[in-house]
């Protein structure tokens, strides 16, 4: 890592071709942080005898108690400014990305370039040098993006600066003090496992935010669940609402300003809150998801 690099960031993507909500999560933090919060998350993996969580593959009592000590340890962390989690999701459905021929990879490079510009120049000090590090099973690809971001508008929100001449790299050095980015195999670096884990939570508190509900209010009382509901809900699906609870739960009793149930999913009204569940909203009616040409 460069000696100069004073915060590192790493991000996934959840379903972002996939269903009616898609996601990405970038957890940073300051490199001084780093070693101790990875090897701290490495021990509480190998005590929960798993060796790479995956949201995808939470389906049971194991994968279960993990996602909940990851809870505990990040919101543990980030009332310590050790490290933030941040969520973008959008709603395929909204009146931006309900067009026709979408193209959901060119969109993602949007997404990836709102996240930065509000998390890593306004949530950390200004004169932050960044690393960031997506996962290697990433769609983007690093070295073409900013032919993308030059030649087209990313909308009006976004300054100039940004498509100005110049190399990608040279003009995200500038813009959020970016000095590298290299993506990552998710099992050699253990952050990465908070992005998804927190990537695919907020996804699935959207999708099934109402299955959530039905369940939540007859959990205590199996006699009264109503047939619709435990004909649909999977054991893999009840093991998650088990995480949704337990989180929302440590949420709330650490005030992080986190809500579940009046956004139907998970949603933080401050962004400046370390834990930040953010749903993009189409900025102006010309704000429109770019198209296949």
């Amino acid at each position: 890592m460069n000696s100069q690099v004073t915060h590192v960031g790493f991000s996934d993507e959840s379903n972002w071709n996939t269903g009616r909500f898609r996601s990405l999560c970038i957890a940073t933090t300051p490199k001084c942080y780093l070693e101790d919060l990875e090897n701290e998350i490495s021990n509480l993996l190998r005590d929960s005898g798993i060796e790479e969580f995956k949201w995808k593959k939470l389906k049971g009592a194991r994968e279960r108690f993990a996602a909940e000590k990851l809870c505990d340890f990040v919101i543990c962390n980030a009332l310590k400014r050790k490290l933030r989690i941040d969520v973008l999701i959008w709603d395929i459905q909204d009146s931006r990305h309900d067009i026709n021929h979408r193209d959901d990879i060119a969109n993602l490079q949007r997404m990836y370039y709102h996240l930065f510009r509000n998390v890593l120049r306004l949530r950390w000090p200004n004169d932050s040098i960044w690393q960031l590090h997506p996962d290697e099973h990433t769609q983007i690809d690093w070295e073409t993006i900013g032919d993308y971001l030059e030649t087209n508008s990313v909308g009006i929100e976004i300054e100039p600066p940004l498509l100005s001449s110049g190399g990608f790299r040279l003009r995200l050095k500038r813009e959020f003090g970016m000095e590298d980015i290299q993506p990552i195999d998710s099992k050699a670096h253990p952050f990465i496992h908070l992005a998804d884990l927190f990537a695919g939570m907020a996804v699935f508190s959207r999708e099934k935010y109402h299955a959530y509900q039905s369940w939540l209010e007859t959990s205590y009382q199996p006699s009264l669940l109503i047939e619709e509901c435990s004909e649909e809900l999977s054991n893999r699906d009840q093991e998650r609402f088990h995480v949704m609870k337990e989180f929302d739960k440590m949420c709330k009793r650490k005030k992080l300003g986190v809500s579940l149930k009046h956004s139907k999913g998970f949603r933080t009204y401050d962004p400046k809150m370390p834990i930040n569940f953010w749903l993009y909203e189409p900025q102006h009616p010309n704000d429109k998801a770019p198209t296949r040409k």
